[in-house]
């Protein structure tokens, strides 16, 4: 038994240079290289890193992290390069109207809701529209957030999504349930984590762990 278990360590000791991202040791150590636990919890990010190692057609070695836990007063979104272990954006981040004022506390899949949804996405191409240039999102999670595209639910930049905006109202604008980032950035962001990445949207929402196929407690 004893040997079994130096193996595994050792193993996963191994596979650390590689970003391993099936050991929790691996997980662990990425999380404190990054250096983000005052903006980002370790049970959030290993959520994210669960479902991460679940979804097989996807741009590797990068994860958006959403976390609409916390307030829109703060940021929480995250784009984390998991190769290099290092945080290549960290932002303000608006949540859908009827989330929510200053914090999501209602997520919705259906459309015309104007709520936000929860879960994992991967993100498709990128476009001109109502909103400037945009990136669209393919939920992954039936039930949860299946309806993105059809309710173009999408990254994009907002002038209600930025710290003016907050120190002046007090927390964010909000969107009809796309998640819109500061204008100053949002392009640069967008073709950042364009074409297959994964991005995960989460919230809390215990209805949520008991429908998802990616993250379980």
């Amino acid at each position: 038994m004893l040997k079994k278990i130096v193996t595994g360590l050792v193993l996963c000791g191994s596979l650390l240079f590689g970003a391993d991202l099936s050991c929790e040791e691996n997980i662990k150590t990425i999380y404190k290289d990054l250096g983000i636990e005052n903006k980002l919890e370790y049970s959030t990010f290993f959520k994210a890193i669960q479902g991460y190692n679940r979804i097989e057609d996807k741009k590797a070695g990068y994860i958006t992290i959403i976390d609409f836990s916390k307030p829109s007063n703060e940021e929480r979104f995250f784009v984390i390069d998991l190769e290099n272990k290092k945080v290549d954006f960290s932002t303000y981040v608006t949540h859908g109207k009827n989330s929510g004022l200053g914090t999501a506390v209602k997520f919705s899949n259906n459309p015309n809701s104007y709520q936000s949804s929860l879960g994992f996405y991967l993100t498709k191409n990128t476009y001109e529209g109502s909103n400037g240039y945009s990136l669209r999102l393919l939920g992954l999670e039936p039930g949860i957030n299946s309806n993105a595209m059809d309710r173009n639910i999408v990254v994009h930049g907002a002038d209600y999504a930025t710290k003016e905006f907050m120190d002046k109202y007090g927390f964010l604008g909000r969107s009809l349930g796309c998640p819109a980032i500061p204008e100053e950035i949002s392009k640069e962001v967008i073709d950042y984590i364009k074409g297959g990445t994964v991005l995960y949207i989460n919230g809390n929402d215990e209805t949520y762990y008991a429908k998802s196929k990616y993250v379980q407690l």
